[in-house]
């Protein structure tokens, strides 16, 4: 199983320089396990693209569709208090923002115990040197 950031994501969703690597890898068959709040962050970002007119409504309609999907077979990470305690250690650990650091502590949450080549996707360049720190082997390779 891999944990998949929310911006990892999207490029499932809509085409685009990180679609290709994106998709092999979900097409390597594993599970995907994601944070309870990625669905909420990948329409931000689809609604975001087409404010700024790089997909067209009707494209944001058939990335939702494919978000759907993905969504009915992944794994949520749900919140919790241990969620936001380990966050919150994350914060003072790494250069994170909340929204990151929730979602690498629902990785380490989702994890358990010590790393054991646990996968971490995710194309943002701050949360992969946290989730490289943690001991998550990083998606896809540099």
């Amino acid at each position: 199983m891999r944990f998949w950031d929310s911006k990892a994501i999207v490029p499932l969703c809509v085409d685009g320089p990180e679609a290709p690597p994106t998709r092999a890898l979900l097409r390597a068959g594993r599970s995907m396990a994601v944070w309870w709040a990625t669905r909420t962050e990948c329409v931000s970002a689809l609604a975001r693209q087409v404010r700024e007119g790089s997909i067209a409504p009707r494209g944001e309609a058939q990335a939702r569709a494919i978000l759907t999907a993905l969504g009915q077979a992944w794994s949520e990470v749900q919140p919790s208090e241990a969620v936001r305690t380990l966050a919150e250690r994350l914060l003072a650990a790494h250069e994170l923002r909340a929204a990151d650091a929730l979602q690498l502590a629902a990785a380490v949450q989702w994890r358990g115990g010590p790393p054991t080549g646990a996968q971490f996707v995710s194309f943002d360049g701050r949360l992969r040197g946290a989730a490289y720190a943690e001991g998550f082997a990083l998606l896809p390779a540099d």
